[in-house]
């Protein structure tokens, strides 16, 4: 259906093209000429007259005619800025080369003065004489001329001015700038970012201007530094950009060099970038080491005001536990880590490492010795690599830290492969098969093949669980029951259970008889159970909650509910709550 489209309306290209040819005789032989004529009414700037001989029988318009169209429109639109230039200049006294500027390069503006004429031939006229009688809003063609779209323009109008004469500040500066050489298209962006910039009094702008340009820099790259960071305009020369200065020239970086790497769309903060080179200084980076890179990585830098290399370097810190000599060491023996994506190539790394559940040690490990995959790779989410290499956590924890050469296998762009079944993992089946079939599995059954999948661990591991929870005191029977009933009982370790079970006992004084009925309470985290549990002692202790409610009362609800049906029972609930929420947080 797409290529349907795209053949059409390449079709659809080619006979337009062949028609407006003034030589080529075609002519349009299916539309009438009323029919033309009741769709050119719509837009008076294009209509078109047709000759009186025209007949019925013979009406269709020539290739002239059609081109005729594009020729008065474009016409009719020169005239409209003739006429809007003439006002400004004439009889509004801006100066030419402002009133030209503004008549060429405000369409909206001149679209909606154009629309307020009658539909007559000559529009130029139409629009002077409009003009006489109606003042336009002068503010509005001057900001869009600058670069500004209406709805960035609109809420800078002035609400008790219509002529830009009156505001003798604003064009003062702006014609300071201009003459400065800032292009006129960029100046919208400086006035919307800093409109201090445009009411400095005579000769103030001009003597800011200078003063930048005695720190060494040229004329060009101080208008483009500018544009980008309009900030520098406001107050008294910028201190820390002048101590950014500074630091590159002690580096031997060229003072112009700067403004290759900034864009318009950002703005700076100076003291943040000032404050990354002194720390970098203090983790023991020389200057030809510093400047090295700097000028292989600019963006991280400068680009965000340096937030980018913050964040990697409390990243390798808070998060992975390195030190500030091995992130210092990790950047000088490969640099190109330091990748545009490199912070975020990190989080996907690290994030993808934690949830196969790898320590933090490990991870700082794997970073040490290769930063090259984890910097420069972007990792697909860890649950499309668990779907796809049809593993679980456990079997893709042990593979990375066999080999993680193999974390390029997930990287964003190749496409992941099952990974083989070896014979380790046919003894593990075996083993997992043969624990199940004393549960009370069948054989090749559609319910053992589910079994096989919602259980994580070896066979060994599994019955280890199994005979923790029979050792707590639990009948055989009943355990089995409840595997069945919550299969992920069983993918916690011996010592999570014990510990879970003796919470529920000792601390709650609930009977071990009370998981038959909802083993789903094993699976719960720690923190929510406890939470849960000391909420509902207290109430119980102020004699607004039932005594021994069922586990899954207590725990399945939502929090939300969870309010609503017990924590709001007493006026002291909520911040009772909030407090138990925010000790076990900190705990």
């Amino acid at each position: 259906m797409t290529s349907c489209f795209y053949a059409i309306r390449l079709v659809a290209h080619k006979l337009c093209t062949m028609l407006l040819r003034p030589q080529n005789p075609i002519f349009f032989s299916n539309l009438s000429g009323k029919t033309l004529t009741l769709n050119l009414q719509k837009n008076p700037f294009l209509r078109i007259a047709y000759s009186s001989r025209t007949s019925p029988s013979d009406t269709s318009p020539s290739v002239s005619s059609h081109c005729g169209i594009n020729r008065i429109s474009r016409i009719a639109q020169s005239e409209a800025q003739n006429a809007l230039l003439d006002y400004l200049n004439s009889t509004r006294s801006l100066l030419f080369t402002d009133a030209e500027h503004m008549s060429k390069n405000s369409p909206n503006f001149l679209q909606k003065l154009m629309s307020k004429v009658e539909n007559e031939q000559d529009i130029g006229r139409s629009i002077t004489r409009f003009l006489r009688y109606h003042p336009i809003n002068e503010f509005e063609p001057f900001f869009e001329s600058l670069g500004l779209k209406p709805s960035e323009f609109c809420p800078l109008l002035p609400r008790d001015l219509l002529f830009l004469s009156d505001d003798h500040l604003l064009l003062d500066n702006f014609h300071v700038l201009c003459n400065y050489g800032f292009p006129r298209s960029k100046i919208g962006k400086m006035y919307k970012e800093e409109r201090e910039i445009f009411r400095h009094g005579d000769g103030v702008l001009l003597s800011k201007l200078r003063a930048y340009e005695v720190l060494g820099l040229s004329r060009p790259a101080l208008i483009k530094l500018v544009n980008s960071c309009p900030s520098l305009l406001v107050g008294s020369v910028n201190e820390n950009f002048v101590g950014v200065l500074e630091k590159l020239k002690s580096l031997d970086i060229e003072k112009d060099w700067i403004v290759g790497v900034f864009s318009q769309k950002n703005s700076c903060n100076w003291s943040r970038i000032l404050g990354l080179f002194i720390f970098l200084e203090k983790m023991g980076f020389g200057n030809r080491e510093m400047a090295d890179i700097i000028k292989m990585h600019p963006k991280l830098f400068f680009e965000g005001s340096g937030q980018k290399m913050c964040f990697l370097v409390s990243l390798l810190m808070k998060v992975v536990g390195l030190q500030i000599d091995e992130i210092k060491g990790l950047i000088l023996q490969y640099p190109s880590v330091l990748a545009p994506n490199i912070t975020r190539n990190f989080c996907q790394g690290i994030c993808l490492l934690r949830t196969v559940e790898l320590e933090i040690e490990e991870i700082a490990r794997l970073v040490r010795s290769y930063p090259h995959i984890l910097g420069l790779c972007s990792f697909k989410r860890s649950e499309l690599v668990f779907r796809r290499s049809k593993v679980g956590k456990m079997r893709l924890r042990s593979m990375i830290l066999e080999d993680p050469n193999l974390l390029r296998n997930w990287v964003v762009g190749n496409k992941i492969s099952r990974v083989p079944v070896t014979g380790k993992d046919e003894k593990s089946s075996r083993e997992k098969t043969k624990f199940l079939l004393k549960l009370g599995y069948v054989e090749n059954s559609d319910e053992m093949t589910k079994a096989l999948k919602k259980f994580r661990g070896k066979g060994d591991e599994l019955q280890e669980r199994f005979d923790s929870l029979v050792e707590a005191g639990l009948d055989v029977h009943d355990v089995s029951n409840m595997i069945k009933l919550s299969p992920a009982v069983l993918n916690q370790c011996r010592e999570v259970l014990v510990k879970k079970m003796d919470f529920l006992v000792n601390d709650f004084g609930y009977p071990r008889q009370s998981l038959v009925k909802f083993p789903s309470y094993l699976c719960y985290d720690m923190e929510r159970v406890k939470v849960r549990f000391l909420m509902y002692k207290w109430l119980k202790e102020k004699g607004v909650a039932r005594p021994n409610l069922a586990l899954g009362t207590i725990l399945a609800c939502s929090d939300e509910r969870f309010l609503k049906q017990f924590v709001n029972l007493h006026p002291e609930g909520l911040a009772v709550w909030e407090k138990l929420n925010k000790s076990s947080s900190s705990g």
